[in-house]
């Protein structure tokens, strides 16, 4: 008899910013499948089911072991880090099930708070209006395509969330970023890097197109990069949506 798997989303990774119904699913899960440290962010008080860990890059071997283990009877959760729709699980997920046809378990998404609008909560309101999120990974989109992307939305006035910015051994798409970006936005236009957002050791910097290659990246970092809309006041950053009326 087929199980039931969840593919949650934790949300940035503190309790307080796990919804109810992902923290109902943790709780009633037999089984636990993911990345060893988004599975480190889950107290074993909130879920006590066996947990099953893979390292970073075995995202599709994950997702077959979850939708494997439903399809056996178990019930499963599979976490993804903020949203499992938005660079994260469910996708993979959803293709493995759909592989298996009418042995397929039953399977449901669900939502949690993205690295984007944690970012954006921490800075005040840079997304209120029209924004973009672009992944710097190049690990699973050719670097051509990605730089291609990455100059298109530096030239489109419009608020821009990057995601993955940088790894130890993965600096240029960043710095192919920053050049875009000082080409085609004023350098007065704000910038602001969030690190670690809601979490120990959260850090938050201010700054400016002009100046953001002098921001400290890596993959936990989000960098928000403003529209010509956006302002920096009074330790906030926000974009009015009123002024493209005037």
């Amino acid at each position: 008899m087929n199980g039931r798997l969840a593919v949650v989303g934790l949300g940035p990774g503190s309790p307080g910013q796990l919804t109810r119904a992902a923290a109902e699913e943790l709780a009633h899960a037999e089984v636990l499948v993911g990345y060893r440290a988004y599975l480190d962010q889950v107290p074993v008080s909130l879920a006590s089911g066996r947990r099953e860990a893979f390292a970073l890059g075995e995202e599709r071997e994950r997702a077959r072991r979850a939708v494997t283990a439903a399809a056996a009877g178990a019930r499963v959760a599979l976490v993804s880090s903020g949203d499992p729709g938005i660079y994260g699980m469910a996708s993979l997920a959803i293709d493995e099930a759909v592989a298996l046809g009418d042995g397929a378990p039953a399977l449901v998404v669900l939502p949690g708070v993205t690295a984007a609008s944690a970012a954006a909560s921490v800075l005040g309101a840079p997304l209120a209006v029209d924004f973009a999120c672009l992944s710097l990974s190049d690990l699973l989109v050719p670097r051509a395509d990605l730089l291609a992307t990455v100059d298109a939305l530096a030239s489109a006035d419009i608020v821009l969330v990057l995601y993955n910015p940088a790894s130890r051994t993965r600096l240029d798409p960043w710095m192919a970023a920053v050049a875009a970006l000082q080409r085609h936005r004023p350098a007065q236009t704000p910038v602001a890097s969030v690190r670690r957002a809601y979490r120990q050791g959260q850090e938050v910097a201010l700054s400016e197109v002009g100046r953001m290659g002098d921001l400290a990246v890596d993959m936990e970092t989000v960098v928000v990069v403003g529209s010509r809309h956006t302002r920096l006041n009074g330790g906030w950053m926000y974009t009015l949506r009123d002024a493209y009326n005037g």
